[in-house]
């Protein structure tokens, strides 16, 4: 089996950050989106991954490298503009060939990975087989209709009225049968090729196409707010340690590790909370669901519930919560009070009024 991993698209939803930075970058608990979700390939046990790229292809090429150090080999695959999803199966056809696949989108969160369901997959072989989640509101995705068996009935795109409260939630298991759906189906209405018109073709077709539904925690990181939830969630599952400097004025309460490199001078830390190598935290409370990078400068600030990206400055604000701080932003000034919610883009200095 190999793997797709897709990583182009203009991740409007995450600016300003998306500006600078490719959404599947986006640090979750320290470590880029699209890492976790190599890993999760890597554990199903595939080690030949094709990625999709757009625009941001240097910076992914730049941050995955040749896929060595996750045991993986990493191909990357341009694709000169977002043109769906069965899009870049078809311009992926000659790096899969007649393999089977496992097609992961590359903003998808699944903490528990997709092990068992890959395995399921490989003792069954249907055409395809999908991974849906219940959701709240199913008309934001698309909405699988099941069979009590789990056979897959109907496959509809972002319904206004949905029959199913299952969506797809971005991971898909194919035999090269999709390729042949993918040939045989037209652009949708929003002028892309459809994974799921191509899945319901196989289904419209008699092929098998069966679905298991992943009832762990799963985000779509394509919301600042999304990205905060998912790096509470990783956060929690941290076990302390302290590889950096702790002075004694200082206090670590909880699930903190202090990176290599980084310092704690008087200031009190409350877990789940992430300390990056070579940052400095001084005179300052950080609580709990806190990411902070690699190079940051934190002194007389207090803040929870934030990332903070590598190579971040931010002086003298208390009541930061909920926040977003870009890389190599500086935020300062002094301001007091509670619930000061920032989201600040790469490079950039904010003032923050008292």
């Amino acid at each position: 089996m190999k793997a797709l991993v897709l990583a182009g698209g203009a991740g409007t939803r995450l600016r300003p950050f998306s500006y600078s930075m490719p959404k599947q970058l986006i640090p979750i608990a320290n470590k880029p989106v699209l890492e976790h979700v190599l890993e999760n390939i890597r554990d199903v046990g595939v080690t030949d991954v094709g990625v999709i790229v757009g625009d941001w292809a240097q910076e992914i090429s730049e941050a995955i490298g040749d896929g060595s150090r996750f045991g993986l080999r990493i191909t990357l695959i341009p694709q000169e503009k977002p043109l769906g999803l069965a899009h870049c199966v078809a311009i992926a056809q000659p790096f899969l060939g007649d393999d089977d696949f496992v097609m992961y989108l590359g903003d998808n969160m699944l903490p528990g990975g997709v092990a068992d369901i890959a395995a399921d997959f490989t003792a069954r072989r249907p055409e395809a087989h999908i991974v849906v989640h219940k959701v709240s509101d199913p008309r934001a995705f698309g909405v699988a209709e099941l069979a009590p068996d789990g056979a897959v009935r109907r496959l509809v795109e972002k319904p206004q009225q949905p029959q199913s409260d299952l969506a797809l939630i971005g991971v898909y298991f194919f035999t090269a049968a999709i390729h042949r759906a993918v040939a045989a189906i037209e652009p949708g209405a929003r002028g892309e090729l459809e994974i799921t018109d191509a899945v319901q073709w196989l289904v419209t077709h008699e092929a098998r196409v069966t679905a298991s539904e992943y009832d762990g925690y799963w985000r779509d990181t394509g919301r600042a707010e999304e990205v905060l939830d998912c790096n509470r969630q990783l956060l929690g599952s941290l076990s302390a340690r302290a590889d950096g400097e702790v002075d004694g004025a200082s206090e670590l309460t909880g699930r903190v590790v202090v990176e290599a490199g980084a310092r704690v001078v008087r200031s009190r830390i409350d877990g789940p909370a992430v300390i990056g190598a070579g940052t400095l935290v001084e005179d300052s409370a950080i609580g709990p669901g806190t990411s902070i990078g690699r190079g940051c400068a934190l002194r007389r600030t207090t803040l929870l519930d934030s990332i903070v990206m590598d190579g971040a400055s931010i002086t003298a604000v208390t009541g930061l919560r909920g926040s977003l701080i870009g890389r190599n932003a500086v935020v300062d000034t002094g301001a007091e009070g509670e619930g000061h919610r920032l989201v600040v883009g790469d490079h950039t200095r904010v003032e923050v009024a008292a």
